[in-house]
């Protein structure tokens, strides 16, 4: 059935006070028009410049696929909900009873399509992607939101470098209706990104965008896809069982420890995969502590009974639908344990591992980061290295393991890291903020008229952070 005639947009137009300037780009659903809004509604943002606005029209009238009115409809639900630097801000929309349209910012910067065109980069390169596009991610899913077409024309960067990310007509938001899951059964998706448990119809995993991620890594690592170009039910079905090719296959250039983190996005069970987005960034930032399994040592695909096994395994999946984004990334939170060891007390060193017990009971999902800092001189030459014969950073490194070995975790559970500082609040909040940390435990030791007139690191944290602080005293004597 095809649709009645229907006015072709052009320059000049003019739809509810914006002028449509320039066409950009024609996708499969909607169009992208450069406009300026006649009514300087939008002259200025927070920071006195005046944004440059882009207008996405949806194709009604050139496709027969429903999913585009209904993906357009699931954009302009969630657009108003999201903010923050890693989303296009948001405008306004019109009705599908008059002109559907979406007003939003344009990006100045370019999308990540370009630099597959010389892929395989170099290793710093895409690691340097990985953590952005992760940092972006987490922000995305504590916002109640899974992206769920994660590709390179969706990132985009800034001209800072940060990652945004675009078209949300895919998307699943955790207190929204969705459309999508509610109107059409089969898979939604981009073909080389889409994850298994998509094929399977599964749409609230936000480990979903992990697998996305890792399909991006391996291509941006090799130069090739790991799972091709699939354009049939079938042929999505097969990343259910086969294995990709290891990437060092590929390229030897790719150090053991990024093929680890690549092939555990692309696992096909999602709790196989990094738990959020945060804690993949956060093995990207520091390679030297991510554990080596089997998967880094790969050269070959797995056998044929591997595969067939897992074939018969997928092909009697019932598969059981995830908790919400909120509960899940509540589950798998980042902790830093900030230390002073030099200065503490035993009974306060004490004290905070019992609290840091106590949370990881509560919360076993979790990543322990222990922090402590060697501080150097803001001016003039730093303290050595090395004194009496030893050195510091390892010293303080052991002093670090030595707190937390009766804490009895798994290498993967947690890290350890020395940072040379100045000013160790400022480096401990700054730590944080860098590896998205969900909780601090620092200790005090308690007061003093220089700390009441000077401050106390402690105080600084907990006035700065951005994620929940829990002091910690020493006992009482």
């Amino acid at each position: 059935m095809k649709h009645a005639a229907h006015p072709s947009l052009q320059a000049g137009m003019e739809i509810d006070g914006y002028r449509l300037e320039e066409k950009l780009h024609t996708g499969g659903m909607a169009a992208l028009w450069r406009i300026t809004d006649l009514k300087l509604r939008h002259e200025k943002d927070s920071g006195g410049v005046i944004p440059s606005l882009i207008m996405k029209l949806p194709l009604l009238f050139s496709s027969e696929d429903p999913t585009a009115i209904v993906a357009f409809e699931v954009e302009q639900m969630i657009m108003p909900k999201l903010k923050g630097k890693h989303v296009p801000r948001y405008f306004g929309a019109g009705d599908f009873d008059t002109q559907a349209y979406i007003v939003m910012e344009r990006i100045a910067g370019v999308s990540l399509r370009e630099r597959f065109d010389t892929a395989p980069l170099p290793v710093d390169e895409v690691v340097s992607i990985g953590i952005r596009i992760a940092h972006a991610l987490q922000d995305l899913h504590r916002q109640d939101v899974i992206h769920l077409d994660i590709k390179p024309s969706n990132i985009m960067f800034r001209p800072d470098g940060d990652v945004v990310l675009i078209d949300f007509g895919l998307s699943h938001h955790d207190k929204l209706p969705d459309l999508l899951d509610e109107e059409f059964r089969l898979p939604m998706g981009t073909g080389p990104y889409i994850s298994p448990e998509q094929v399977l119809g599964i749409r609230n995993e936000p480990r979903s965008d992990l697998f996305s991620l890792g399909v991006l890594l391996y291509h941006l690592a090799t130069g090739k896809r790991p799972y091709g170009h699939p354009t049939s039910v079938s042929g999505l079905r097969k990343r259910l069982y086969n294995d990709p090719v290891p990437p060092r296959s590929h390229n030897q250039a790719i150090p053991k420890w990024l093929q680890e983190v690549i092939l555990r996005c692309l696992e096909v069970e999602p709790s196989a995969r990094f738990d959020t987005a945060a804690q993949l960034a956060f093995s990207l930032q520091d390679p030297a502590q991510i554990v080596l399994t089997a998967r880094a040592e790969k050269l070959v695909q797995d056998g044929f009974m591997t595969t067939l096994k897992r074939r018969f395994r997928a092909a009697g999946a019932d598969p059981v639908m995830p908790y919400s984004v909120a509960e899940h990334l509540s589950q798998a939170p980042i902790i830093v344990a900030a230390l002073d060891l030099k200065n503490a007390t035993a009974g306060l060193a004490d004290n905070l591992r019992h609290s840091v017990r106590q949370l990881l009971q509560a919360e076993p999902g979790a990543r322990l980061a222990c922090v402590t800092i060697r501080k150097t001189r803001r001016i003039g030459m730093d303290e050595p290295i090395v004194q009496q014969g030893e050195n510091i950073h390892v010293k303080q490194l052991i002093a670090l393991k030595d707190w937390a070995r009766t804490l009895n975790l798994s290498s993967g559970q947690i890290t350890f890291h020395v940072l040379e500082a100045y000013d160790p609040a400022t480096a401990i909040i700054d730590y944080a903020r860098t590896n998205r940390v969900d909780h601090i435990i620092i200790g005090s030791r308690g007061s003093s008229s220089i700390r009441r007139y000077l401050g106390s690191v402690s105080a600084q944290v907990v006035a700065e952070a951005e994620c929940t602080v829990t002091v910690v005293k020493s006992p009482y004597k």
